[in-house]
């Protein structure tokens, strides 16, 4: 068991993004098509983070058409390039899958003003 939590840890990125729930995110995404590889960004709204250590995630949603997507993303993964804050956003629960219900301008987060 030590052994597994040693290669764990070591396979963690120092450089490991800092954001909250709530937070309005551009994740950069290397995507791989045949040879080439090109980044991908994704904006969104923050609903989740899961776990801890190598397989923790955390769930982007924004809306596409009228169409909500979601997306999940490895806090450490190689693929993941990096996230940038667009925006902080005022919650106050840890899961904001509560907006998957909602339309419209019921559907946003209000800004954290620091």
């Amino acid at each position: 068991m030590d052994a597994l939590k040693l290669i764990s840890e070591s396979s963690l990125r120092a450089d490991a993004p800092q954001f909250e729930i709530g937070d309005t995110v551009k994740v950069h995404v290397k995507i791989r098509e045949g040879e080439r590889e090109r980044i991908q960004i994704f904006e969104g709204t923050v609903i989740a983070r899961k776990g801890s250590g190598v397989s923790e995630t955390f769930t982007v949603r924004r809306l596409s058409f009228g169409v909500g997507i979601e997306r999940v993303f490895p806090v450490h993964s190689p693929n993941v390039d990096k996230v940038e804050i667009v925006r902080h956003g005022r919650v106050r629960r840890a899961k904001l899958y509560y907006l998957r219900d909602r339309v419209g301008k019921a559907a946003k987060v209000k800004e954290l003003i620091k």
